[in-house]
């Protein structure tokens, strides 16, 4: 078997949140030239639609559907509509997330629990909904969405949504954790921790702090379109079977110093 056949995706089946925009939709295109069918979901359909439609023109199927991952039902009905629609699930891509920035001693409880919500409780539900299909057929891979700002402090200049790097760093214990918990059902669990790539929940800091968030980093550049591709689809793969509880960082060596 060469070894280019273990990144080969062909016939499996991926859940993908907020897959309809930024990060996600990067990695949806990169899962998708792998050759994976995919199921797109977000509060917002039509971005999945039209990233969807985007897709089957690769050859794949692709199926989109709004879910708002903090509400139990509407995960656990996107799961079932995944299994109605494609038999199975092989891989789950927990990427759907929410910031709000303000200074620790003026943040809004409101804000701070909608975070939580959202970052934290979403990818529970998640991963819970998925995982109960993927211990049925005894494999699986789940793949979580943490950041640099769950490994670390970061600087109010240019990043002060301490809600948000709370959430990234307890996804980093419960990736670890429930790698442990399903290792015996042959499930895979790591986590992606990102950089700086300019999208929409970024655009501020980048913009209007760009130059010193540069200054930081190893690799003088934001992330690009493409720079999540390979490693999403390392995860996904047979090329990740021996790797599970681990936090990969695609960061341009922020958090090397």
């Amino acid at each position: 078997m060469g070894v280019l056949s273990f990144f080969d995706l062909t016939e499996r089946v991926t859940i993908i949140t907020g897959g309809g925009a930024g990060l996600g939709h990067q990695m949806a295109e990169a899962l998708a030239e792998a050759g994976s069918n995919l199921v797109l979901c977000s509060r917002k359909l039509q971005n999945c639609e039209e990233v969807a439609h985007e897709i089957e023109r690769m050859g794949v199927k692709a199926l989109a559907l709004r879910c708002d991952i903090a509400k139990k039902e509407e995960v656990e009905q996107v799961v079932r509509e995944t299994v109605k629609h494609f038999g199975r699930v092989d891989i789950l891509v927990n990427n759907a997330g929410r910031t709000w920035g303000s200074p620790v001693e003026d943040y809004p409880l409101e804000q701070w629990n909608k975070v939580i919500e959202v970052n934290l409780t979403g990818t529970f539900l998640c991963a819970q909904a998925a995982g109960k299909e993927m211990i049925k057929q005894k494999s699986g891979k789940i793949i979580n969405l943490s950041s640099y700002g769950g490994l670390m402090g970061s600087d109010p200049e240019y990043m002060d949504a301490i809600a948000y790097n709370a959430t990234k760093g307890a996804i980093v214990t419960f990736t670890k954790d429930l790698a442990v918990k399903w290792a015996k059902y042959n499930i895979r669990v790591n986590a992606i921790a990102p950089g700086w790539f300019e999208t929409q929940m970024t655009k501020w800091s980048t913009e209007e702090r760009g130059a010193k968030i540069l200054d930081r980093l190893l690799i003088k550049r934001f992330g690009g379109e493409e720079d999540l591709k390979g490693m999403v689809v390392f995860l996904a793969s047979k090329a990740s079977d021996y790797v599970t509880g681990q936090i990969l960082c695609v960061d341009g060596g922020l958090t090397a110093w």
